[in-house]
């Protein structure tokens, strides 16, 4: 029997956070969060409208906010009703970082990136696969989701494994031979990965809310 070297892993975390610990108090984060949010969407809501009004005029009929996002500024970072929660993300990419093997010693971790989104109700809103560069850890933190709304899809980062991919024996199943991966995450669940991972979220159909925070993180030389 041969040996196994496991290497190049593509690793992505997801673990239920809906409180957290601060001193004695657990803090129901969940709930504080997506309050604080209302006025991060509404605001988001006000700054598309001048988009959203062009819309008649560009296709001639009123299609409404149909295939939209509605995402907040980076303000969230500094926003002090977030601040259990950023720190609680920050030590936790910090954790994942390590334990991957990463040297942190002479590194400080810091967010380069946090807003909050929501898909419009008329449905259609979506993210194609993208990474995001010149970061190290990447996340979500789901405020209003369910199995009716869309779900996270990951790919396989490697390009030369792409190129000469062969079909899988249960696509439904996570193996070695996976080229994608969905999860499906409900309120509270906090997804973490490594930014060069692309992930996508298909078309949502607006047939529930669908609310989430997303951020990026990192890791600068002292």
């Amino acid at each position: 029997m041969m040996e196994e070297f496991v290497a190049f892993e593509t690793v992505v975390y997801k673990a239920s956070v809906k409180s957290i610990k601060e001193g004695k108090i657990d803090k129901e984060i969940l709930k504080i969060l997506d309050v604080v949010c209302d006025k991060y969407i509404e605001e988001a809501k006000k700054i598309a409208q001048e988009s959203l009004d062009k819309r008649y005029e560009k296709f001639g009929k009123e299609v409404g906010d149909k295939g939209l996002s509605y995402h907040s500024t980076n303000e969230l970072i500094d926003d002090i009703q977030f601040q259990v929660f950023n720190k609680f993300v920050l030590k936790t990419a910090e954790n994942i970082l390590d334990s991957q093997g990463f040297d942190l010693t002479n590194h400080k971790l810091k967010y380069t990136e946090m807003w909050v989104q929501e898909f419009t109700r008329a449905g259609g809103g979506h993210h194609d696969t993208h990474i995001h560069w010149n970061n190290h850890i990447s996340g979500f933190y789901f405020l209003k989701c369910s199995d009716k709304t869309a779900q996270p899809i990951f790919h396989d980062p490697r390009p030369g494994k792409m190129m000469t991919q062969l079909p899988e024996k249960k696509e439904e199943l996570i193996t070695y031979a996976s080229s994608k991966m969905v999860l499906k995450p409900k309120p509270g669940d906090l997804i973490m990965f490594n930014s060069y991972v692309p992930h996508q979220f298909p078309f949502d159909l607006g047939v529930e809310p669908f609310r989430f925070i997303h951020f990026n993180i990192q890791a600068l030389p002292n």
